[in-house]
């Protein structure tokens, strides 16, 4: 059998019935990234020796009768988590030697239930970009079209999952870093629900690994079905031993149903502060006809829904505010003069990124009240409806742009273009708010590239849209590889 596209669920049930070794797949998998990952890039740090070594490892505790979530299946990790021996480096030159001396909580996680890791996937400098390229490992192309990007900034992992590099990967998101990886290349991401999986050991590599709790940022799993998602998702979920894991237990709720008839679902394809590309919309729409032939209650609008604009808005003054503090930009009195000379009545997303740059502490509390009033008005909305099903971005993966001030690219859409960080609306849709959401193949453009639809679900019932994406998945299809 062909094992690198094979699913997690495929593998696993070949190792148990003793059809194939963890040592087999793995060295399909390497051998899978040294024949292809020249072009792609997905790869740009490699664990080969400690891999095999553990797929050694993995076959011997079979062979003892033991067993596990994930025992002996190749994953691969984002550079940005923290492997003990390997560079954590971000993207960043200074901090290109960097080497941690321990594992990310949810490496160690994967790693206690039996993972074989093949290495690490490409990031972006700093994670800060719709794009996976950086000056220390270079440029990730999209296995579909190497001239297209494979996006950010888990465009590695994303890539190496559509080109058959491992079962699984681990990921990030706060500016749809999970979601339009996924949607670009073809595969299955989930960001959970804020707070909901322990982030320690995903940090910067100038700050020491600590369990906070993180504001927008979570991670997640990759996969390339839903099924493989979920069971990657579950290995991640709970708190962190150190904190909330002292004294709380996970126990999320099941999903509110089983059947894709019986699902109430929202439909948005168009965002006040930005159009929706003609294929995008093709693929909401083959979802939402999918969902209403099978007889769920699809609604196109809804009093309940949170105004977009303001949110969008709100989103872009926290997660700028954020990056900033994270990563300080040098030049803060030019930026205040530019601030200054802004027009009063000026709403437009570049005013709110421009002013977030040098928001006050004051400024970010009164967005923070704000998001709860949007949290509240999510709740409401989610006593009527299960899902929100609406973009990721609006159009499909876009051909490599590196220019070096990010705020002066563009984003074509349908041949018009657009602020380049305007496409971050969709995915502030969920995250602002810190809402879970799973992000689906939907279909091909015309130029037979990957088309996503995301799956946005209630706050702590991340059951519930992955469950609606698995059985989409049945209804429509999922992922298929790209030709080689």
């Amino acid at each position: 059998m062909e094992w690198n596209h094979a699913s997690a669920e495929e593998m696993l049930a070949a190792l148990r019935a003793g059809e194939v070794t963890s040592v087999e797949l793995t060295e399909d998998a390497i051998a899978r990234i040294e024949r292809d990952d020249e072009g792609i890039n997905a790869i740009c740090v490699r664990d080969f020796d400690r891999a095999r070594a553990a797929a050694r490892g993995a076959d011997r505790a079979r062979a003892r009768g033991e067993d596990g979530p994930l025992l002996g299946l190749p994953v691969t990790v984002k550079e940005c988590y923290d492997i003990a021996g390997l560079p954590t480096t971000w993207g960043m030159p200074p901090h290109r030697d960097h080497v941690p001396a321990e594992d990310a909580v949810q490496v160690s996680r994967v790693r206690a239930a039996g993972a074989v890791v093949l290495g690490k996937t490409n990031v972006p400098l700093g994670l800060q970009d719709i794009q996976s390229f950086n000056e220390i490992y270079g440029t990730t192309g999209n296995p579909w079209d190497l001239e297209r990007t494979a996006g950010g900034s888990s465009g590695g992992s994303a890539a190496a999952l559509a080109a058959g590099f491992g079962a699984l990967s681990l990921g990030s998101d706060i500016a749809g870093s999970l979601r339009t990886p996924a949607h670009f290349c073809g595969v299955y991401a989930h960001k959970p629900t804020l707070g909901l999986v322990a982030s320690r050991g995903m940090v910067p590599p100038s700050e020491p690994a600590l369990p906070v709790d993180l504001d927008l940022a979570v991670v997640g799993p990759m996969a390339r079905t839903a099924r493989d998602l979920t069971l990657l998702f579950d290995v991640m979920a709970g708190p962190d031993p150190l904190t909330h894991g002292v004294a709380y237990q996970l126990a999320l709720p099941p999903a509110r149903h089983e059947r894709l008839g019986d699902f109430r679902v929202l439909v948005l394809e168009d965002h006040p502060c930005l159009p929706t590309g003609s294929a995008v919309r093709a693929a909401v729409n083959r979802v939402a006809d999918a969902l209403a032939d099978d007889g769920a209650r699809v609604e196109r609008h809804s009093p309940l829904l949170p105004d977009l604009t303001e949110a969008a808005q709100l989103y872009m003054q926290l997660l700028i505010s954020g990056s900033t503090a994270r990563f300080p930009i040098e030049t803060d009195e030019q930026l205040r003069i530019r601030v200054a000379g802004l027009d009063a009545d000026d709403r437009s997303l570049d005013a709110v990124r421009l002013r977030a740059l040098v928001s006050s502490h004051r400024d970010w509390m009164a967005a923070n009240h704000r998001r709860e009033v949007h949290r509240h008005g999510w709740r409401q909305l989610f006593a009527e409806f299960d899902v929100v099903v609406c973009p990721i971005t609006p159009t499909p993966a876009f051909p490599h742009d590196h220019q070096a001030t990010p705020l002066d690219r563009r984003i074509d859409i349908d041949g018009v273009e657009h602020p380049y960080f305007d496409q971050l609306v969709w995915a502030g849709l969920a995250t602002m708010p810190g809402l879970p959401a799973t992000a689906v193949p939907a279909g091909r453009s015309p130029e037979g590239l990957p088309v996503g639809v995301q799956l946005v679900g209630p706050m702590f019932e991340d059951r519930t849209p992955l469950r609606l994406a698995e059985l989409l998945e049945r209804k429509i299809g999922g992922f298929r590889a790209p030709a080689r």
